[in-house]
């Protein structure tokens, strides 16, 4: 294990991964908006995913995307809704920013524990 593989860095690298992927299911179902029969699609178990990566667990398998049930069907068939998939959109935005500053402070400390704590 090199000394920048911390279970915390390959936490935060799975988060990463993790929202990344979830990113473009929820973009999939925001350009399927107008699609006659498309049916909403998310990862399962999300919350889940995340939390086992931030324990440092390896993940005991792949997300997944899969039809969301009892969402609120047009006459065409499809239910997408905006402001569901805007607001999942702004959720996993956030965490992927939350991450990323993780990952930056980490970094930032590896750097400043490398160069004898004069880093700035």
């Amino acid at each position: 294990m090199s000394m920048i593989d911390t279970p915390l860095m390959r936490g935060l690298e799975r988060v990463l991964d993790v929202s990344a992927l979830r990113h473009q299911v929820i973009a999939s179902n925001l350009a399927n908006v107008d699609t006659p029969g498309y049916r909403t699609r998310d990862l399962r178990p999300f919350a889940g995913e995340i939390e086992q990566a931030m324990a440092g667990d390896e993940p005991s398998f792949t997300p997944v995307a899969h039809e969301i049930s009892g969402l609120l069907e047009r006459p065409d068939g499809n239910n997408v809704s905006v402001e569901r998939e805007s607001l999942l959109l702004a959720q996993n935005q956030l965490r992927f920013q939350v991450a990323v500053q993780f990952l930056k402070a980490e970094f930032h400390r590896l750097s400043s524990a490398i160069s004898g704590g004069s880093a700035s």
